[in-house]
Order: C-alpha cells, then sequence, then structure tokens
C-alpha cells in the first residue's frame, strides 16, 4: 500500500490560492496572487528540495498539472526541481481532461478521485506526493486518504481567497513530527495521521 503527502502552502487564515504569480489564480476576483513569492529563502529551498530528492509518484489535480505543465514542462534548466517533476510519474486526478500526453510520464486518473485515488493507493508501488491541489487534497482528506502533511505557514493574512478546508472537514489526527522555520518566517510543519 502506497502512502500519500500534501505539501501545502498557507497563510495564517488557511488561504491556500495563488501562491506564485499574479496570474496563476484569479477565480473569483482573487487578486493576491503571488503572495508567497516574498517568504522563499535558502531553508525553504532546502527543505522543499530533501522532499523532491526522496523517491515516489506525484498525484495532482487537473488545475494544477495544467499549472506545471506551462511552468515545468519540457523545461532543461540543470534545476533539480525541474529534473525531478520531469522524471517523476504523474498521476492526474480530472473528471474533464480526455488528455495528458503533453506532460512527459503523466498518467489520467479519470472519474471520482476519491475511488480512482483509493485504488492507486491500495497498489504496491513508491509513495505517492501532492503539491498544490487543493480541491483534490479537500476530497482525499474527506475520504480519509491523507497520511501525511507539509504545511508551509506563511506569517500572513489575506482576508480572501480559497482556503484549503473550505468546509468542515472530518475530525482527524495528526502529530506533528519535526518543523523548520525559515529566516522569513515560514513555519514549515511536518505532520503524520495518527
Amino acid at each position: 500500500m502506497r502512502s500519500i503527502s500534501v505539501t501545502m502552502n498557507v497563510t495564517l487564515d488557511g488561504v491556500v490560492q495563488g501562491l506564485g504569480r499574479a496570474d496563476e489564480d484569479t477565480r473569483g476576483g482573487f487578486t493576491h496572487g503571488g503572495w508567497g513569492t516574498r517568504y522563499q529563502d535558502d531553508v525553504m529551498a532546502e527543505e522543499m528540495a530533501a522532499g523532491m530528492r526522496r523517491p515516489g509518484d506525484l498525484l495532482l489535480g487537473r488545475r494544477t498539472w495544467q499549472d506545471f505543465t506551462t511552468a515545468w514542462g519540457g523545461r532543461e534548466d540543470g534545476n533539480p526541481i525541474t529534473a525531478h517533476l520531469n522524471a517523476a510519474t504523474k498521476y492526474v486526478a480530472s473528471t474533464t481532461l480526455d488528455d495528458v500526453a503533453t506532460w512527459q510520464n503523466s498518467i489520467l486518473l479519470r472519474g471520482d478521485a476519491e475511488k480512482t485515488v483509493a485504488g492507486l493507493k491500495a497498489e504496491p508501488g513508491p509513495a505517492l506526493s501532492v503539491i498544490g491541489s487543493a480541491s483534490l487534497v479537500r476530497s482525499l482528506h474527506a475520504a480519509g486518504l491523507v497520511d501525511h502533511y507539509t504545511l508551509l505557514i506563511h506569517p500572513l493574512t489575506l482576508g480572501a481567497g480559497a482556503r484549503l478546508f473550505d468546509a468542515a472537514a472530518p475530525l482527524t489526527e495528526f502529530t506533528l513530527t519535526r518543523s523548520v522555520t525559515t529566516t522569513k518566517g515560514v513555519l514549515i510543519a511536518y505532520y503524520d495521521r495518527r
């Protein structure tokens, strides 16, 4: 059985929308895109690179996969994160995509994400990592499929935007296994499901 780990950047008020660029995700009139870039530093880069060095496959929702395809797919810049993302097997949970051939090593999981991912998790194979993909994470969490969270908690509130858990999440307990504070005040917290 595979484990599922989620890595998510989040504000103090729970916003996960539009971390990297002003135009990344403007749904709902969101105007704070790019809020996370000013908090990047060497500590964060090393922590994220360490996660990328662990073997495993990626599990992405449609929107994140499409965004990553544009940002990372086909790039050859010597960046170890680029190399990891391009080489990894990428499972894409979607009810609307017909094809994922535009980014190498992508496999489409058609239909209900909870069922298709539960089936994938039950198979033998490497761990599955989810980066971003908030809608997918909400569904997987509600189905009890998330084993680990890495939350990068940024020291700001936005007051608007999609949150990690928009509605009530089911009672689920986690244990803090490790934490790191960056030079810019981001708390990187590692949690395992109890």
